[in-house]
């Protein structure tokens, strides 16, 4: 039997939980502060400092260490062999935290290059360098010691997640401190080359960080929890080289109707309306792995999630390229609209296979015959769904109102409505995102109650837990 290093993999899966409630209570706090403004708190809980905060806890910090835990489990798992490097493996740990700790604090006290999703200045960036360079280290010396032959998708993903996020890190955090002790830099691209380079990277910590690493999750714990093989390896490969090919080129349609040459916002709309066919192919792809075992899902609310999480997925790539077009664009940009769209693929996609993966993970990594409760699976799962539903309908309606709030004329020529009226009109739809928020976070608080439970289950010999007994 193969001595796995399964201590890292706990480590990074209790840490994205912490850092999932972090995230959540500051996403809950600045939706309420939409609402009742008096409780934006100065100088450091206000909307300004808060939000940067709250996507990179949710997204780096939660998104991060559940991608840690899980390539490390997979690429273990599918290559038969031990993790490279047990020490650089724990220090990518502690490493990735102190990275989240820099950034988060730097933003607390207003210390951000103001950048989507690249937010962190100069001393932050060259940490998460080191520590992003040693996990690819890692990765690529455990997958040239494997005893397999064939290298699994699920690694393909992983690795094109782990290898793109350092290419775009690195173009895009290039900056000049104005000194050495201090925190302020300015970047070394100005303009719209720097407008570019920004969606080049945002769009693809999208793709990348957001997409293919779960996607990794996807082609090996669904078939895993399944108990089946994937409906068609051949699509998982084809869906693979598509998005690698695709999504890259996908970031100027951030930049309709700005000086972006139109040639340049053309393309990025062209490939972001071809990113959706081999996105529906990979949801199709997961789904279908229970051809002939639907039953499965009455049963197993774990599988459950994990199915969702596609079908979420797949209703934000047909969502993306749709934003994508011009003229729809011209409605939805800078509107609710896009907050209801990240926000369907962050709560519904990333959070839910996440959600999934962790509900399999404990009783595998803690040695236990099942979790605790799957009646709280259930809840958990229907509460949360309730909450990105509420979350993700009110911002629908409430950017289109935006959007046609913003270009009505009246017969004179003159905007009809004045910025504030549009402001108080969006109020009771921040309100019902606001109660979304709640019932998401309510329903993570039940996972929490739920895997702590678990572990207090006497443990059993690994060797004597089928997937069976997972599932029960």
């Amino acid at each position: 039997m193969i001595n796995y290093n399964d201590e890292i993999v706990k480590k990074f899966t209790i840490a994205s939980i912490f850092w999932l409630v972090a995230g959540l209570a500051a996403g809950l706090l600045i939706a309420f502060q939409m609402v009742f403004p008096s409780l934006n708190f100065e100088p450091l809980l206000t909307f300004g400092r808060l939000r940067p905060l709250h996507t990179s806890a949710v997204v780096f910090a939660f998104g991060g260490n559940v991608l840690f835990a899980t390539s490390y489990f997979v690429v273990q798992r599918t290559c038969q062999t031990r993790l490279s490097g047990d020490g650089w493996a724990n220090f990518t740990f502690w490493g990735y935290q102190a990275f989240i700790l820099m950034a988060g604090l730097g933003y607390l006290f207003g210390v951000t290059q103001g950048k989507e999703y690249a937010e962190p200045e100069w001393y932050a960036d060259l940490w998460l360098t080191i520590v992003w360079v040693i996990y690819l280290i890692i990765y690529l010396v455990t997958l040239t010691k494997r005893k397999e032959p064939h290298i699994y998708v699920a690694n393909w993903f992983f690795l094109a997640f782990i290898v793109t996020v350092a290419v775009l890190h690195l173009v895009n955090g290039v900056s000049i401190p104005v000194s050495l002790f201090g925190a302020k830099s300015y970047p070394l691209w100005g303009g719209v080359q720097s407008a570019m380079i920004q969606w080049w990277y945002g769009h693809n910590a999208v793709g990348f960080f957001l997409t293919a690493g779960f996607l990794g999750m996807v082609y090996y714990f669904i078939p895993k929890r399944a108990n089946r093989p994937i409906y068609s390896y051949r699509l998982s490969i084809l869906h693979f080289w598509s998005l690698i090919f695709l999504y890259i080129w996908a970031g100027p349609h951030h930049l309709h109707y700005t000086a972006l040459p139109d040639w340049a916002q053309t393309l990025g709309m062209t490939f972001s309306i071809m990113l959706w066919m081999p996105s529906w192919g990979g949801m199709i792809n997961g789904m279908m792995t229970l051809s002939g075992a639907w039953y499965k899902l009455r049963e197993d609310p774990v599988l459950k999630f994990m199915i969702i999480s596609l079908a979420f997925y797949g209703m934000s790539t047909f969502e993306g390229p749709l934003m994508s077009i011009k003229e729809v664009n011209a409605l939805s940009h800078y509107t609710d609209w896009t907050i209801g769209h990240v926000h369907s693929g962050t709560l519904g996609w990333v959070a839910f296979i996440s959600f999934g993966v962790i509900y399999y993970l404990f009783p595998v990594l803690w040695n236990k015959k099942n979790l605790y409760s799957l009646r709280l699976v259930n809840i958990h799962l229907w509460i949360s769904t309730i909450g990105i539903v509420f979350y993700i309908s009110s911002m629908w309606v409430s950017g289109i109102m935006q959007g046609l709030m913003w270009r009505a004329y009246d017969n004179l020529g003159f905007l009809e409505y004045s910025f504030v009226e549009t402001v108080m009109a969006m109020k009771p739809f921040y309100l019902i995102r606001g109660i979304g928020g709640v019932l998401f976070f309510i329903g993570v608080l039940i996972m929490i109650y739920n895997l702590i439970k678990t572990l207090e289950i006497p443990s059993t010999n690994k060797s004597t837990i089928s997937q069976k007994a997972q599932i029960q």
